[in-house]
């Protein structure tokens, strides 16, 4: 088993529950952690024997790009975008961090995980 990470994938985007936040929108940050195995990958130095991590990143943007009122929605589409865009995946874990949330008080980010 092997694992391909992403982190810090760096987003404007305008997710939440609040009227507000579709207009004003907010900074987040997406990490994704990909299981697979790369052996073949890595003996025949061949891309196409292992995760593409470009297309991992055009994935998140894409799903970041879709509103939603829930960033537990949006992880969860990101993990099945890449379920479906590889078949050579075990496994796949996604925290979104919403940076500087609309809640009281100096919260830094609120951050959701999904693993599947």
């Amino acid at each position: 088993m092997h694992t391909i990470t992403i982190e810090g994938i760096k987003l404007f985007a305008y997710h939440g529950c609040l009227a507000e936040e579709a207009l004003v929108g907010r900074h987040y940050i997406v990490d994704v952690f990909v299981d697979t195995d790369f052996s073949e990958a890595a003996l025949h130095d061949d891309l196409s024997k292992t995760i593409d991590y470009v297309t991992v990143n055009n994935i998140v943007c894409e799903e970041m790009a879709v509103r939603a009122k829930l960033i537990e929605s949006v992880a969860a589409r990101i993990i099945a975008r890449i379920h479906k865009e590889f078949n050579t995946v075990y496994g796949v874990k996604v925290c979104i961090k919403k940076m500087s949330p609309p809640v009281s008080g100096d919260v830094e980010w609120v951050s959701v995980i999904i693993s599947e």
